[in-house]
C-alpha cells in the first residue's frame, strides 16, 4: 500500500473545505481493502472509505485515522433474457459514466439519474434519486466488507432499509460496511409516461414524443446543467437539503397562509406531503443570497445548492447553513435536514 500522511481533506470534498487526514490510501481490490483495514487495526485507528467526495463535508478537526479512497472498477452486464439485464458495477466507478454506458446499451432504469456527481458506491448509501427514479427502484444487492466481522458479504436490496435519501448505511449501520460493488436490475426497453413534472414539461416544450433512455438522459442533462453548477468548477455539494415531508395538519395550516405553496402527496393515506426545500429557502429570503460574513452563497438558479465562494472553514459553511435552517423554521415551522454527510 502507498499510505500518505497529513493529507489536506479539502481536496477530497467538492465543497473544498475541511482539516487534514492523518493517513490516506487508495484501494482498487478486495485484497487491498483487507490490507488497509488490517493496517488500521494494527495501528489502532479507525478506517473510513469514501468515493469522490461529492456528498460529504469534512470537519475542520480533520480525521485521525486511515482514509480509504475507493477506486474499485467493474462494469458487467448480464442479460438474463431479451428484457432483463443485471448490471454489476464497482463502487469506485464514476456514476454518470455508469449511467451513460447503460443508456448507450439501451437499458432503462437509471437514465433519469444522469449527471449526478460521485461514485457508484455512494448511491445506495443516500438512496440517490432524481426526476422520479431512485437507486432503490433497481437495486438488487450490494457487495460489502463488514468491519465488524472482517468478512465480505452480499446484502440484498431488501435488507438495505432504503428510504427517502437514506438507508441502513447512513443510519443504523453507519461506518460498518465498505461498499465494493452493487448490482442493479435494468430493462432493455424504452421508458414511457407518466414522467416527472420537470421532464414532462421539457418534452412538451421541445415537442418530444418519442422516448428512449438516451432521450431522457439528454433531457435530464439539459435541465440539470441549466440549474446546477459543475462541482469541478464551483465548490458545492449539490442539493444541500432534502425536501421535507410534513404532516397533513401542518400542510393545511400552511396552505391557508401560502395559497400557491407547491407540494406532492407522499403516496399513502396519511395525508402527509413533500414540500420543495428550494421553495422554502427562497421564501425565507435566501434566493441568490451572498453572505459576506461566511463567504457562502446560494446558487442563483437553485437555492438548494450552497456554494463556497470564499469560505475559510467548515465552520463558515455550518454557520451559513444554520442561518437558512433557522429562517425556514421560524417562517414555516419546518426543520430542513442536511443531505451531505458531515465527516468523520
Amino acid at each position: 500500500m502507498n499510505i500518505l500522511q497529513d493529507v489536506d481533506l479539502s481536496q477530497y470534498s467538492t465543497m473544498r473545505l475541511g482539516g487534514h487526514a492523518r493517513y490516506l490510501t487508495e484501494v482498487t481490490s478486495r485484497r487491498e481493502i483487507e490490507e488497509a483495514v488490517a493496517w488500521a487495526v494494527e495501528h489502532e485507528m479507525p478506517p473510513l472509505m469514501i468515493g469522490s467526495g461529492s456528498n460529504i463535508v469534512w470537519r475542520d478537526e480533520g480525521f485521525e485515522g486511515l482514509l480509504l479512497i475507493n477506486k474499485m472498477m467493474k462494469y458487467e452486464d448480464f442479460a438474463e433474457d431479451e428484457l432483463n439485464h443485471y448490471l454489476t458495477v464497482g463502487a469506485g466507478e464514476n456514476w454518470d459514466s455508469v449511467v451513460e454506458r447503460s443508456v448507450v446499451a439501451g437499458l432503462s432504469g437509471i437514465e433519469a439519474l444522469s449527471l449526478i456527481p460521485g461514485t457508484a458506491g455512494a448511491t445506495p448509501i443516500q438512496n440517490v434519486g432524481a426526476y422520479g427514479q431512485e437507486i432503490a427502484d433497481v437495486l438488487v444487492s450490494i457487495e460489502a466488507y463488514d468491519l465488524h466481522t472482517r468478512t465480505f458479504l452480499t446484502i440484498p436490496a431488501s435488507d438495505c432499509a432504503s428510504g427517502y435519501r437514506t438507508s441502513r448505511f447512513k443510519t443504523t449501520d453507519h461506518d460498518r460496511f465498505l461498499i465494493c460493488s452493487l448490482t442493479m436490475h435494468l430493462l432493455l426497453q424504452n421508458p414511457g409516461p407518466p414522467f416527472y413534472r420537470a421532464l414532462a414539461e421539457h418534452f412538451a416544450e421541445h415537442s418530444i414524443t418519442t422516448f428512449t433512455p438516451q432521450v431522457v438522459r439528454d433531457a435530464v442533462i439539459q435541465i440539470r446543467s441549466s440549474k446546477l453548477p459543475d462541482p469541478a468548477k464551483v465548490a458545492n455539494n449539490g442539493s444541500f437539503f432534502a425536501n421535507p415531508i410534513i404532516d397533513a395538519g401542518l400542510l393545511t395550516q400552511l396552505q391557508a397562509d401560502y395559497i400557491d405553496m407547491p407540494y406532492w402527496p407522499v403516496g399513502d393515506d396519511s395525508g402527509n406531503a413533500k414540500v420543495p426545500a428550494a421553495w422554502l429557502i427562497e421564501q425565507a429570503g435566501f434566493k441568490d443570497f451572498h453572505d459576506p460574513e461566511t463567504g457562502m452563497a446560494t446558487w442563483p438558479s437553485q437555492p438548494l445548492v450552497l456554494v463556497n465562494e470564499h469560505a475559510s472553514s467548515t465552520a463558515d459553511l455550518l454557520k451559513f447553513k444554520q442561518k437558512i435552517v433557522d429562517a425556514v423554521q421560524t417562517k414555516f415551522q419546518i426543520t430542513l435536514q442536511q443531505e451531505p454527510e458531515l465527516l468523520p
